[in-house]
């Protein structure tokens, strides 16, 4: 055998050597981050299937605590995963009400100071009339819930016996 055979030797040897040094750190990498991916889609689903709630009434009071109308939403949590309900979507006929935000009040168990919503809890979340661009009516508007985990569920809108 010559040089030339066993330098050309050496030179592919040399060049698959830095191709596996660079392939590897890529594929770890790679495999990490699926793994990783997998295991956070795991834990929302969890997280999801361990969360329960239901709306259990949502009314319409025409004369409320101001001269315009309020809408209350009472929800309990049913599930075993604590909810934050500053983080929870409120949809009154599709329009989006920010149930954390200026549009909206919440009470956890007739509690305004506080925004956790554990497990047999009962959220209310009062919206006044003047904040929403369409006017409630009793009978005909929906409201939906969301939380974070993107469990909903939804309720007909009735109006506050006099």
């Amino acid at each position: 055998m010559g040089v030339s055979v066993s330098a050309s030797t050496a030179i592919i040897v040399a060049g698959l050597f830095f191709a596996f040094t660079t392939f590897y750190p890529v594929a770890a990498n790679g495999f990490e981050r699926v793994t990783g991916a997998q295991h956070g889609a795991n834990e929302r689903a969890l997280e999801r299937q361990n969360t329960a709630f239901a709306v259990s009434n949502a009314t319409y009071d025409p004369a409320g605590a101001s001269d315009a109308g309020t809408l209350t939403v009472t929800a309990t949590n049913d599930g075993s995963v604590g909810l934050v309900a500053g983080d929870a979507t409120l949809l009154v006929d599709n329009e989006y009400v920010d149930v954390g935000g200026a549009e909206a009040t919440t009470a956890v168990d007739g509690d305004r100071d506080t925004a956790l919503w554990l497990g047999g809890e009962t959220l209310t979340v009062e919206v006044d009339e003047r904040d929403l661009s369409t006017p409630v009516v009793a009978g005909e508007t929906r409201v939906v819930l969301v939380v974070e985990s993107g469990v909903r569920d939804t309720a007909t809108v009735t109006e506050v016996a006099a």
